[in-house]
């Protein structure tokens, strides 16, 4: 996510963190008390566990973001990293060079993950494209690994029902799923959302969504315009393909897209959407999207986003608006959570909760291993905010009215097509 040779998830890392910069997600009840957990753990049980109680984790994705938050996870000292998985050798070695994971520990090709399963680990980081998560997450759990999830979960309507059900296998099986949104993990977006969903501002009228940032994939065009056929080159350029990505609208819109359905704690009615490639000439994905969510009761949130130069427009970056009788909730990633009106809330600003938001989101998975909290709370949350993306890009590309009980049925699996890849 360039500079010089920057990997595309570095540029992307770097998209968020001045989307947050230049304006810039707990639950109710038992929802909320998985993403708020490191507020309230000692910190002595979050971060000082003996060296014998390390957890053996391995990566699954070792490009810039992977190797990023593999580096959070080493500096938490809870945790081993012990195997890796990317398919690219120069990216899975690039890792283990950094982490000192043993040469005959990395592996490559398309069912390098599966290999890697095949050893004693006790949980894995899922940090792929987001067109592998469903498979890969499955698989962790098949192997009796606890799994920390990137988001999206999933491109498609069946790939988020198998990460619902993995969720649901793992707590069965007694171990531990958490999907990392950084917001869901930040103090003032848990506060002011409490105080939201106990009324603080009244009925609820009606909403705003928005992400307005560039590309945060400029490392990855050279790919497509070596030779953008070539499977290779589309693994490497994923952010700037439709199915590998699931569009921009579920790869990076999710964010505050998560924060509108922590907003509204449910779905919408139906949806009706559109946009397009308005700047871009490279991959295939969109580079703009414009929705209305339809929830009950006749309230509205709008949305849009849009991955190109704004020309200095403020304010810009990942911002929610709610409007209601007695006052408004206001959001903004890396800036101020506040809540306006008759019950005020000053809230507060997070300015790193990029990173922030990453390491207290692996300090809980760590407690939650350790304690033995399996109820694996961030999983349903993330599955509808997936849908919700889901929704919304159906709408979009049908220029039409699609109901979530429509998005509900479909059993439209997205195929890469990524045939002549090693194994």
């Amino acid at each position: 996510m360039p500079r010089q040779a920057m990997p595309r998830e570095d540029k992307q890392t770097d998209s968020l963190r001045n989307a947050g910069n230049v304006s810039r997600r707990g639950f109710m009840a038992g929802a909320g008390a998985a993403a708020v957990s490191l507020s309230v753990i000692k910190p002595e049980l979050a971060f000082s566990y003996a060296a014998n109680e390390k957890v053996s984790i391995g990566v699954m994705g070792c490009g810039g973001r992977g190797t990023w938050i593999a580096e959070l996870f080493q500096q938490h000292g809870g945790y081993e990293i012990a195997a890796a998985a990317d398919y690219f050798q120069d990216r899975v070695d690039n890792l283990g060079n950094k982490l000192n994971v043993k040469p005959e520990r990395r592996y490559t090709g398309l069912s390098g993950y599966r290999r890697m399963l095949e050893g004693k680990l006790d949980a894995v980081m899922v940090e792929s494209p987001p067109y592998f998560h469903p498979e890969q997450a499955a698989a962790g759990v098949e192997a009796g690994c606890h799994v920390y999830l990137a988001k999206p979960i999933a491109v498609d309507v069946p790939g988020c029902k198998t990460i619902e059900a993995s969720g649901k296998a793992a707590t069965a099986k007694k171990l531990c799923f958490l999907v990392d949104f950084q917001t869901r993990a930040d103090e003032f977006y848990i506060e002011a959302l409490k105080r939201t969903h106990e009324g603080a501002l009244g009925k609820l009228a009606f909403g705003e969504a928005t992400y307005h940032a560039g590309i945060p994939w400029g490392g990855q065009i050279q790919y497509m315009e070596k030779d953008p056929d070539n499977p290779e080159n589309r693994l490497r350029a994923w952010g700037l393909d439709r199915v590998l990505s699931g569009d921009i609208i579920t790869e990076q819109n999710i964010h505050t897209l998560d924060v509108a359905n922590w907003i509204m704690n449910g779905p919408p009615v139906c949806a009706y959407g559109t946009g397009g490639r308005k700047v871009r000439e490279f991959g295939d994905c969109w580079d703009t999207f414009s929705v209305v969510f339809q929830y009950p009761d006749d309230v509205g949130i709008t949305f849009s986003s849009r991955q190109f130069n704004g020309h200095g427009t403020q304010p810009e970056g990942i911002r929610n608006r709610m409007f209601g009788a007695d006052g408004v909730l206001e959001t903004s990633y890396g800036g101020e959570v506040m809540i306006r009106g008759k019950n005020f809330y000053r809230g507060g600003s997070s300015p790193a909760i990029y990173r922030q938001g990453a390491v207290n989101n692996i300090a809980t998975f760590h407690a939650s291993i350790q304690s033995g909290d399996h109820a694996n709370a961030t999983v349903p949350e993330s599955v509808r905010s997936n849908l919700l993306t889901i929704l919304g890009r159906t709408a979009a590309y049908g220029h039409r009215v699609v109901t979530w009980e429509e998005v509900l049925r479909s059993d439209e699996k997205l195929d890469a097509g990524l045939k002549g890849l090693k194994d």
